[in-house]
């Protein structure tokens, strides 16, 4: 207690002196800081142009004035999208985050001739289209607003628009080098112990038909291998970090003791570069859960270093009758499987590791019964929507509802995990999607979080 005490007293002082702090920068910044409320084309007292450039952020699109004179540049931002944008300057300054809605100034400093790529620094945004190049030319002028960007104007060819995104889907499905989400083998140790190995390394991960990424990988797929375990299970998993930084893993949704918990350093010592480590559990209770990176998380996770871990079976509403339908008592499932939900990184807008049109379609005979576990490892919300058939919510987190409920639209949040079951009645290719449409379609056509359920007709 006096060890926890002194931490949290430490803690209060860190605080402290960083609120002194902020208040002294901000302080020299009033002092320092120019003024930026200038009129686009003026002068400051040293004589330097000062120039406003009007930017607007949109899913996902970067517009306005993206060819202005040289001199002391201000971007006023203004976020005419759903969600929250920024915008990063040639790879190095970034602004705040704009809210929907709103707008901010952010002041660059001086700019000479040249062109600078502007992005959107949320990940995976620049991925779906928010890059543009800011041209500073000395013959200029803010009148040529517009003349450079990424958007729509009179000159736009839309047939060619049309032929774009119907050649992208007559391409479904694609193939690509590499499957996520397979099962890993366990050895079985004398005491009966089931023992995996991970290995995590940058290895190259093909998303796309021809785009091949960098990837944060376990054992080099993304997802990472799936681990499935029965209730009572001794579980010891080993893992060698051949990646250039340190990392961990977090059991979530897992019930696991305190120093396997996966955070370094609170419960256990950072698995550093060249290192391993071995993480030892029992299975206590059924479980829909995930293994993740926890250490700098922001950048393995988005990158690739999750997967999925299943203990025991899914309870199922059998017999039971739902908003007038009945759930057959001799309910069989003919496939479950994971649809791992991913939108930044070098991964970005996926499905189980792969972008539209390389999705697996999942393919069913009329009449089965499918049973599919969302999880949302993304940084965004996904309302995940399925053509045809309704989707019965049997669990949330691997926690089974007591009245489940039908939706043709679930809405997954990051971390979230939701277990649906569904009844393919009708033969035919339903498309199975994200309905945020700008996580499936641009304008060189569909991609991203986008598959279909292929219903082949029975035999009887």
């Amino acid at each position: 207690m006096k060890d926890s005490k002194r931490l949290f007293d430490g803690a209060l002082l860190s605080v402290a002196l960083a609120a002194v702090l902020i208040s002294v920068m901000a302080v020299i910044g009033m002092v320092t800081r120019p003024d930026t409320v200038v009129v686009a084309g003026g002068a400051d007292d040293s004589g330097a142009q000062e120039v406003r450039a009007h930017i607007s952020l949109s899913e996902f699109a970067i517009e306005g004035d993206l060819r202005v004179p040289p001199g002391d540049l201000v971007i006023e931002l203004h976020n005419d999208g759903g969600i929250q944008h920024n915008l990063q300057f040639d790879g190095s300054e970034i602004s705040p985050m704009v809210n929907s809605g709103d707008s901010l100034e952010f002041d660059i400093g001086n700019v000479q001739p040249g062109e600078y790529e502007i992005i959107c620094a949320v990940p995976g945004h620049s991925a779906a289209g928010m890059t543009a190049t800011l041209v500073v030319d000395p013959a200029a002028t803010l009148e040529d607003a517009g003349a450079v960007h990424g958007g729509h104007d009179e000159d736009t060819d839309w047939a060619a628009l049309d032929e774009m995104m119907l050649e992208s889907i007559r391409k479904f499905p694609a193939e690509t080098e590499g499957v996520g989400n397979q099962v890993l083998e366990p050895k079985i140790a004398a005491d009966g112990t089931k023992e995996f190995e991970l290995t995590a390394a940058i290895t190259p991960w093909e998303v796309e038909p021809g785009r091949v990424v960098d990837a944060w990988t376990y054992n080099g797929i993304v997802p990472g291998p799936m681990i499935q375990l029965d209730v009572g299970d001794k579980v010891r998993v080993h893992i060698q970090n051949d990646l250039p930084m340190g990392t961990d893993i977090h059991w979530h949704g897992i019930r696991t003791p305190n120093d396997m918990d996966g955070v370094a350093p609170i419960t256990q010592d950072l698995i550093r570069s060249g290192q391993d480590f071995t993480y030892e559990f029992v299975a206590e209770k059924p479980a829909v859960g995930m293994y993740h990176a926890h250490h700098h998380g922001h950048v393995q996770i988005p990158n690739g270093m999750f997967a999925v871990m299943f203990i025991g079976e899914m309870p199922l509403p059998r017999g039971q009758t739902i908003s007038g339908t009945t759930i057959p008592e001799d309910l069989e499932i003919a496939q479950e499987f994971p649809m791992v939900l991913n939108d930044a990184g070098v991964i970005g807008f996926s499905l189980n590791g792969k972008s539209f049109p390389a999705t697996a379609p999942i393919v069913v005979t009329e009449g089965d019964w499918i049973l599919a576990h969302y999880y949302n490892e993304g940084l965004q919300i996904h309302p995940m929507h399925q053509h045809q058939f309704p989707q019965l919510v049997v669990a949330k987190d691997g926690i089974p509802l007591d009245n489940p409920y039908w939706a043709d639209t679930v809405n997954v949040a990051p971390g979230e995990r939701y277990s649906v079951l569904m009844h393919a009645d009708t033969a035919g290719v339903w498309v199975w999607h994200c309905h945020i449409l700008t996580h499936v379609e641009r304008d060189e056509g569909m991609f991203g979080m986008v598959t279909a359920m292929v219903v082949q007709e029975s035999d009887s």
